[in-house]
């Protein structure tokens, strides 16, 4: 399971100076079955998000916002670079406390989520296939929260058929030459790096991919406008092109032809991390709305007694718990090195729906108010949709779950 950590990271201070006392978590009751250092963990994200990030999630939403101040003290807590071992500047954590940190981080703002789990899921890549001078030179710096990193696989005409890439890359000496778009990539407009996945042999399909550093300050790069989203905006999103930009050869990640498999390895952990930002955005909503019908008078009495308020309460308490289980589960699995690509993908998909059922249930238990911007309800309506989107529809979450499952009762 995980270490404690040493005191000489950041978050370590912090959580060392927690007490088991303090560490009672009235909204996460199955958090209590874990050892103290992932309840230590949890407390300090909830408390960060309490102060940082809740009072300021709805300015980040409403004025477009990248919420620069907050990620750097985000990492200085060591959240955006959560399982990092500490030789490349992380705090040393595991998947399991990801999962953790990125619900309490999500649940204060699914903007400063999104960020944070791109960032992670670009550090996992460089950790997992990158060579160590690779590591030493590409980790550490986006460790801190001072720079951020982004995974560029998505392209115009390819969505979920991840491996139609049309970006290319053409050997030209001890260079490659990469020409292409890529599309919808979270943190476009403030990284300083991305893994960058293009064809170095269309006739080889996916084993003619191959994943690429690139510093995107490298000559010929260039961004689209910012989209205009239904919601996590305080992330930017753009297209990002590429006009004969020059890549040396010692940048590929992994070995040449190996992005299929990078991307596919990469997104199996990264819907870990998703799983918890869905989780983040429910438990909010369910947070909201208890709140809320325990204040609202109705025919004489606060709405939470009403039995359809109550049954409303039960059911989204309920998805929230199973899918937290679900996480937790993906999560161990991963870092024990069993596989989990079925377990990732329905912590990921039952989490991502979690978050719509309970954002949803919420504005139908504030009302009118759950409509209007005054109350983060619609917030959290709109965040959570693209949840089952990004790193995988739900649709493919479906096809990935019973292909496993199909394999599993042929073996």
């Amino acid at each position: 399971m995980l270490k404690l950590l040493r005191s000489s990271t950041a978050i370590g201070l912090r959580l060392q100076q927690q007490t088991t006392q303090q560490l009672k978590c009235r909204n996460i009751a199955c958090l209590s079955a874990l050892p103290d250092t992932y309840q230590m963990l949890q407390k300090t994200c909830r408390d960060f998000a309490d102060a940082e990030l809740v009072p300021n999630a709805a300015t980040f939403d409403r004025e477009r916002l990248y919420p620069e101040e907050q990620i750097k003290k985000m990492g200085e807590l060591g959240v955006m670079a959560v399982a990092v071992p500490e030789e490349y500047g992380g705090p040393g954590l595991d998947y399991l406390a990801y999962a953790i940190a990125m619900e309490e981080i999500s649940r204060g703002s699914a903007s400063a989520g999104v960020i944070m789990g791109v960032n992670n899921l670009y550090l996992g890549a460089v950790l997992n296939f990158g060579t160590e001078e690779q590591k030493k030179k590409y980790i550490p710096p986006y460790t801190t929260g001072e720079q951020i990193a982004c995974f560029q696989l998505s392209e115009p005409g390819n969505g979920s058929d991840a491996g139609a890439a049309s970006t290319t890359a053409v050997k030209k000496g001890d260079h490659y030459v990469l020409n292409g778009t890529k599309a919808w990539i979270t943190n476009a407009y403030q990284a300083g790096i991305a893994v960058v996945f293009a064809s170095t042999d269309k006739s080889l399909k996916n084993k003619g991919i191959t994943a690429f550093l690139v510093p995107m300050d490298t000559e010929g790069i260039s961004r689209g406008k910012k989209e205009d989203k239904m919601g996590m905006r305080g992330s930017s999103t753009s297209q990002v092109i590429f006009e004969d930009v020059l890549v040396p050869k010692e940048n590929i990640l992994g070995g040449l032809g190996s992005g299929f498999k990078i991307a596919m390895k990469s997104l199996d952990g990264g819907r870990v991390g998703i799983a918890g930002q869905g989780l983040g955005i429910a438990q909010a909503s369910l947070e909201l709305a208890v709140d809320y019908s325990q204040k609202r008078i109705a025919f004489g009495k606060p709405i939470s007694k009403l039995q359809a308020i109550q049954q409303k309460i039960a059911d989204m308490a309920l998805r929230i718990e199973a899918s937290r289980l679900l996480a937790w589960r993906a999560a161990w699995l991963k870092d024990n090195d069993k596989p989990y690509t079925k377990e990732a993908a329905m912590a990921k998909l039952s989490a991502t729906e979690a978050a719509t059922f309970c954002s949803h249930q919420c504005i139908q238990v504030l009302g009118g108010m759950g409509y209007v911007s005054d109350m983060p309800a619609e917030r959290y309506y709109r965040d959570a949709r693209v949840t089952e989107i990004y790193e995988g529809t739900s649709e493919i979450q479906r096809l990935v779950i019973a292909g496993q499952i199909l394999k599993e009762y042929a073996a």
